[in-house]
């Protein structure tokens, strides 16, 4: 019997790590080790990774082929009030990880985002011009420059937008907790963002291309100057364009709800406190279907998922 694959998943308990772990569980023929911060459960390894020694002597131990780093501080307002922690955790973090992928000499996939752009000049390629516009896309950049300026580390960053999917509550997900918004019938007014376009990703679909983004044994086409068959920088992302106000008004509709307690605001964040979000930060994909990844990129259409998730928790 042919040995399984070892595969490390950082933040696995998270929207997009336990959806990652999940998918290459399913997969078959992996070996997962899915690692968590504070969260305890089936399935959990708990560990800091802010604890160089210990994250040494664990990743040693296993000996893994793929690493899929998907711990971040992914939300950009707590990012602004603990700057310090949002750096560690974005980049220094991932640039350890990148020197250990050179020593132990397994492939590196660090989890980015769309937030490393301005906003005003989509769709944008893996080699348009990176310029973020609040501390949490400076973290995620800095973070992208140290894993691959990292010399001898094997490495792929994938850059995704707005994430959604299965969570254990919605307030993990900036996407999922809206339905909490439309569903407060209480009388309670919400603005909601109208003024930024976003394209919501499903975790599972994420997770799933990663795990068949693994067995892919050579480039298609032949790309020459490449060590092995990805390239550096890839982009995974729905097409469908919405506002949060416009992702409001679907979930009305699937749940039969009435929106007028949300005001669209088409103005961008401004005043003390605003965290300053890009209009329109679009990854453009072709580069990544390219590869032909075995299923395709595989993406969810947002309304349909939603209408089945949600008849499913009813």
């Amino acid at each position: 019997m042919a040995s399984k694959t070892k595969v490390i998943v950082t933040g696995a308990s998270g929207v997009l790590g336990s959806a990652v772990a999940a998918a290459f569980r399913q997969a078959g023929n992996f070996d997962v080790l899915a690692l968590s911060n504070s969260r305890t459960g089936e399935g959990l390894t708990q560990l800091d990774l802010l604890d160089a020694r210990e994250v040494e002597t664990l990743f040693g131990n296993f000996n893994p082929t793929w690493v899929i780093h998907c711990a971040a501080e992914r939300r950009p307002d707590v990012a602004e009030k603990d700057p310090d922690g949002a750096a560690k955790l974005n980049a220094s973090v991932p640039e350890h990880l990148a020197r250990l992928s050179q020593t132990l000499k397994f492939k590196l996939v660090y989890i980015s985002t769309d937030y490393v752009f301005d906003g005003t000049s989509p769709p944008y390629t893996p080699s348009a011009q990176t310029n973020p516009l609040q501390l949490y896309g400076r973290t995620k950049h800095d973070g992208e420059i140290a894993v691959l300026g990292t010399a001898g580390a094997d490495v792929i960053v994938l850059r995704v937008p707005v994430l959604y999917g299965p969570t254990p509550k919605n307030s993990d997900s900036a996407v999922n907790i809206l339905i909490d918004v439309v569903t407060d019938q209480s009388g309670k007014e919400y603005k909601m963002d109208h003024y930024a376009t976003r394209y919501p990703t499903n975790v599972v679909d994420i997770a799933n291309f990663l795990a068949r983004l693994t067995k892919l044994k050579g480039p298609i086409p032949p790309i020459p100057e490449l060590k092995g068959p990805i390239p550096p920088i890839l982009h995974y992302s729905a097409a469908e364009p919405f506002t949060k106000y416009e992702m409001c008004l679907i979930f009305a509709k699937i749940l039969g709800l009435p929106h007028g307690h949300i005001i669209p605001d088409d103005k961008p964040p401004t005043g003390a406190g605003a965290t300053t979000r890009p209009k329109d930060c679009q990854l453009y994909t072709r580069e990544t279907e390219d590869l032909q990844v075995e299923g395709g990129l595989g993406l969810s259409l947002f309304e349909e998922w939603w209408t089945e998730h949600l008849k499913k928790k009813q």
